[in-house]
């Protein structure tokens, strides 16, 4: 993975969650890796806190981001790992 690469080139990063990330400073998947995929979806979920934001959506997205995986593609443990964190 290149760290210092843009989110809109990074797998699993629509336009949604690209604007959510930005809002929160992230800007590359260095800024990802850095705040964690769980931080990123608290500090996202705090922001708008009227919203539904996807759990599982989200973190499986996120983390695929910084694997460069699906995100459906994610082992299990992983995933349990991430909701495990929330």
């Amino acid at each position: 993975m290149k760290a210092s690469i843009e989110l809109k080139k990074a797998r699993n990063i629509g336009i949604t969650i690209r604007q959510r990330l930005n809002e929160i400073g992230v800007f590359t998947l260095a800024d990802l890796a850095e705040i964690t995929p769980v931080g990123a979806y608290r500090n996202i979920c705090e922001l708008h806190p009227g919203k539904t934001i996807p759990k599982c959506y989200y973190l499986y997205s996120l983390q695929g981001a910084l694997m460069d995986l699906d995100w459906r593609k994610l082992p299990e443990e992983i995933k349990e790992t991430l909701l495990d964190e929330i």
